[in-house]
């Protein structure tokens, strides 16, 4: 008989690391979720659970068993299975003794033996803890461990198994411990066991023994204690989605508390104070309406105290220790021009065959240059810009705190009286540092950042370290997007292989022969992603490629064209049309070189009104190309549907007489060349 009911699973362990526990958890559940359906069991859905010391799942409407089902096997040919005297073979006996069954059962078909027979479903306690030890071994953990004198292998020391089907447990034994009923509360508040009845009583159990094990609920209470705190104290909090998720993975019972910090403080860059709060001590700021830092900060807890203002004043002594260490690496910096750092980065190795850092700067300043001539912006700026843009990272502060090279440049060069835009580029030209990032606003942050990206992903291949699967140690894919989104959304005209050509020659030995080449398929195999992600058919990619725009820009403007071009009623059929003539053509081999049409061979109406048309539309679209004016092109293109059309059903293009044959497919030479300005539009599907 079936049955349903929820089944509650908790692995119990010491503190499990907060970065990846959000992950743990979502894996965790993905993996169970597989064995499941793989055995057959239904259920309705699996809630998963995450906090400091546990990882747990609720699976809702789990049935008790898997379904019956009839297995049909096949066994030896029948001229194996019986004798010439119509006797079972040994081969055939032996099939039958694994398949369970008996002679009479035997069905003869296709020259096989067969046997069907009735298998009945396993049950929830037989099949789930084999689910449950695969899932487990089959978790993400980069390091496990072993502890005490047991054999099993987990990212961190398990204490206790809780394993309920409804309100039975399901005996098991899982990383060495014995399934039961019995979990823990927090660990100062609520330390004794606590037996569940049901599985159903797990969350609110736990609650009552002040612990959230839900960890989106847990997320939400912190994130609203925040809001509120910042509120009360006439502002906003910085709160950073990452550092949220990783505080939530370090408490069980979140109380925030908001303590403060000299206003002395506020000289310091905002930036160094907010990393400090959050990479140190996992805090979140407090800014004003105007976004300036108040000296305000706020802690999360992981006890109800009954003196919280000793927790908070424990939290002001260590959060004055750091804000003093920031204060001392700014005031040490600024001992020196930010020019100074830059003959120390002789010192900083960039990568072992590329030099160091401060030979990677001069090729940086020196393709800077070549684009800002290139875009129309001054080349003395944007050659100072280049030299120090990397300067930071020789000091005290990016030491300290890596998260702002750039920032802290920033401002050393302010305080160098550098020019504004100078300054701005030079915490600009890491921009965008992820997917979806804000790109530089100065022109100069922008030749910067290309040139700087550029000469990493020549450097990298050149050395024949290309990335594959998901190691990208360099970023070289997150680089290649920056570079196309510069350059697109800026509306920049850079021809990005001759730029590539240029970073190659300022290298002087690359074994990599082939880097211009590889570092150009790489970025626009990205530009192929990046169009992808926002739903652009392949293709109209690949019509686009087939020209092998070099320009990104004018690339972008091509597909836009062509993405236009085919809400046009007369797209379906010229695309099937340049089909056909594009298959004509490489069938003659002549799809490369283009021959003259001659009127006085011209004799069938259908094939002259076309050869008008095109000479005709040619004086208008060529203007219309040099212009960029892609979508007039194809849109002005599109008036050859009706006349291609006459053409195909009058005209016979592979006529015996060579000189009208030859005419004819110079006129289709003319048609598609036409088309070719644009894209290949053979190549799209209508």
């Amino acid at each position: 008989m079936t049955n349903i009911d929820n089944l509650l699973v908790e692995l119990g362990t010491e503190e499990l690391p907060p970065k990846p526990l959000k992950k743990l958890s979502d894996n965790f559940a993905a993996l169970v979720r597989q064995g499941l359906t793989q055995a057959g069991l239904s259920f309705v859905d699996i809630i998963p659970y995450a906090a400091p010391r546990r990882l747990a799942l609720k699976i809702t409407g789990l049935n008790n068993k898997q379904p019956d089902r009839y297995v049909e096997k096949r066994g030896p040919a029948l001229t194996a299975a019986f004798d010439t005297q119509g006797n079972l073979t040994k081969a055939c006996e032996g099939f039958l003794r694994s398949a369970g069954a008996t002679a009479d059962q035997i069905i003869k078909r296709d020259n096989y033996v067969w046997i069907n027979s009735h298998e009945l479903g396993k049950s929830v306690a037989d099949l789930i803890p084999g689910i449950l030890t695969q899932a487990i071994a089959q978790l993400p953990i980069p390091k496990r461990m072993r502890w005490g004198n047991y054999t099993a292998e987990f990212v961190r020391p398990v204490h206790w198994i809780v394993l309920l089907y409804g309100n039975q447990i399901i005996p098991a034994t899982l990383l060495d411990h014995p399934a039961g009923r019995n979990t823990f509360g927090h660990r100062f508040h609520h330390p004794q066991a606590i037996a569940l009845n049901h599985a159903d009583d797990y969350e609110a159990a736990l609650e009552a023994a002040y612990v959230i094990p839900c960890f989106e609920k847990r997320r939400e209470q912190i994130r609203s204690q925040i809001i509120a705190l910042a509120r009360e104290k006439g502002g906003q909090a910085l709160i950073n989605d990452d550092l949220l998720d990783e505080v939530t993975a370090l408490v069980e019972w979140p109380v925030a508390l908001c303590g403060q910090f000299n206003e002395r403080f506020l000289q310091v860059p905002a930036e160094a104070l907010i990393s400090a709060m959050e990479g140190h001590q996992k805090s979140f700021a407090i800014v004003d309406q105007h976004h300036h830092l108040k000296p305000y900060f706020i802690t999360i807890s992981n006890i109800e105290s009954n003196d919280t203002q000793r927790v908070i004043q424990g939290n002001q002594r260590v959060m004055h220790a750091r804000l003093s260490d920031a204060e001392f690496f700014y005031q040490t910096d600024l001992k020196s021009p930010l020019s100074s750092y830059v003959e120390p980065l002789k010192n900083v190795v960039f990568q072992t065959q590329l030099g160091t850092v401060y030979d990677k700067t001069l090729r940086i300043s020196t393709l800077a240059v070549l684009i800002a001539e290139q875009i129309g912006i001054d080349k003395i700026a944007t050659q100072r810009t280049a030299v120090l843009c990397k300067a930071d990272l020789m000091t005290s502060m990016v030491g300290e705190f890596p998260e702002l090279q750039g920032i802290a440049g920033y401002y050393y060069a302010k305080q160098a009286n550098e020019p504004a835009e100078t300054a701005l580029a030079i915490k600009e030209h890491y921009l965008p540092r992820f997917a979806g990032d804000e790109l530089p606003t100065t022109m100069t942050g922008c030749a910067v950042a290309l040139a700087d990206r550029i000469d990493t992903l020549v450097g990298i291949f050149g050395i024949n370290q290309i990335p594959t699967g998901e190691k990208d140690p360099f970023g070289l894919r997150r680089a290649a997007l920056g570079i196309l989104r510069i350059i697109i959304e800026h509306n920049l005209t850079l021809d990005l292989l001759s730029l590539i050509q240029y970073a190659f020659s300022q290298y002087k030995h690359l074994p990599n022969q082939n880097t211009v080449n590889d570092v150009f398929d790489f970025i626009m195999e990205r530009m192929r992603g990046w169009y992808s992600e926002r739903g652009l058919p392949a293709d109209i990619f690949q019509a686009v490629m087939a020209n092998k725009p070099t320009k990104p820009l004018d690339f972008h403007h091509r597909v836009n064209a062509v993405s236009y071009f085919l809400t046009l009623p007369e797209a379906a059929a010229l695309a099937a049309a340049n089909k056909r003539v594009s298959r004509i053509l490489q069938k003659e081999a002549l799809n490369n070189t283009t021959h003259a049409i001659n009127p006085t061979l011209l004799t069938d109406d259908a094939e002259k009104i076309l050869a008008e048309k095109i000479i005709a539309l040619a004086t208008v679209v060529n203007p219309l190309y040099q212009q960029g004016n892609y979508n007039e092109v194809l849109t002005t293109l599109a008036q050859l549907r009706e006349p291609i059309d006459q053409f195909f059903d009058h005209v016979m293009v592979m006529v015996d007489d060579a000189a009208m044959r030859q005419n004819r497919i110079a006129l289709l030479q003319q048609l598609r060349a036409l088309f070719l300005l644009v894209a290949d539009i053979s190549l799209l599907q209508g």
